[in-house]
């Protein structure tokens, strides 16, 4: 469950969430992101730094220049999220059908 915190926590904020959309479209650098995102180098720095140290995503030099690096998301966060997301769905259809059928009993009788 901690490893799930970790994930609502960094996607809790609206630029982090943004960085996400932008990487579900491939790899991409720091300030391809920064830019994207109408933000300083810096500012953005401390978002990644946060969705890199939750997992969320890697980092790897890039190939045409060590000084530069590039971001990608981690595929298990989000599958866990996933799963989890799936499971309460779940809870809600079931307690939604409990309802239904309550209600149809309840008018039935009528």
């Amino acid at each position: 469950m901690a490893n799930l915190d970790n994930t609502l926590a960094a996607l809790a904020d609206p630029t982090r969430r943004r960085v996400v959309d932008l990487l579900r479209d491939g790899p991409r650098r720091a300030g391809e992101l920064a830019a994207a995102s109408r933000m300083s180098a810096p500012a953005m720095s401390r978002h990644l730094r946060v969705l890199r140290t939750r997992g969320l995503i890697e980092e790897e030099r890039a190939p045409d220049d060590a000084r530069a690096r590039v971001y990608r998301l981690r595929h298990k966060p989000f599958r866990d999220l996933g799963v989890w997301l799936d499971e309460v769905e779940a809870f809600w259809a079931d307690q939604l059908s409990a309802f239904k059928k309550h209600a149809e009993s309840k008018r039935g009788r009528r």
